[in-house]
């Protein structure tokens, strides 16, 4: 299936640390034209941009850094154990990716990009809804125990603080139940790779 832009639009997904953006490299390797989610929502909470008001009128000048941007690591602190507070700021912030998202693919394309896919790599394609806008979605899956290992090497949390990002987030199997590819990363990097390449392929098949 293809996009009315006539590029197959592709969502990559998974939980924390579970591989999606050396998923997404490697996709980019083979020749895919690819966003990072958290990159365009970075975009549009900067100052001036689409977001920022509507995210700073809701949570206060506290959430601020002395240039005014928006301290993303205090923002994450506020929402992480409010569900309603972290429902509330992708309401306000999603919308926005998403069109950031579609003008960013409507440059690529006018400025001659030539890409058989484009992927959209984010960690709430599906809590969000979005994925349901693409035409497939992949998610990257790895295990409970690889998941808390890749956290803790990141050494900036606590066991329990590794073990509460990851319950934090929606089960695993939830994702995995409207997914169209999996690939999954616990197992090598090579074999990983191959997994990817083999999606890839299947998804630059165009239909006649």
């Amino acid at each position: 299936m293809t996009g009315s832009s006539g590029i197959v639009k592709v969502g990559l997904t998974g939980g924390i640390a579970s591989g999606k953006s050396t998923v997404a490299g490697w996709f980019r390797e083979l020749g895919a034209y690819v966003q990072d989610g958290d990159a365009v929502a970075h975009q549009v909470m900067e100052p001036g941009g689409a977001a920022y008001d509507d995210v700073v009128g809701r949570f206060g000048d506290g959430i601020l850094d002395r240039d005014r941007s928006i301290n993303r690591v205090l923002l994450g602190e506020l929402v992480f154990q409010d569900s309603a507070a972290r429902e509330e700021l992708n309401r306000l912030v999603h919308p926005k990716v998403r069109e950031a998202s579609a003008d960013m693919l409507s440059a690529y394309l006018a400025d001659g990009g030539s890409a058989p896919m484009m992927i959209f790599e984010a960690a709430l394609l599906v809590e969000t809804g979005m994925y349901r806008e693409y035409d497939s979605l992949v998610v990257v899956s790895c295990s409970r125990e690889e998941q808390l290992e890749r956290l803790l090497s990141r050494g900036f949390l606590t066991v329990d603080g590794a073990r509460a990002r990851i319950e934090a987030q929606l089960p695993l199997s939830r994702k995995l139940a409207v997914a169209d590819y999996v690939i999954d990363t616990s197992t090598s990097p090579e074999q990983s790779r191959i997994q990817t390449e083999k999606v890839f392929r299947k998804l630059a098949v165009r239909p006649a």
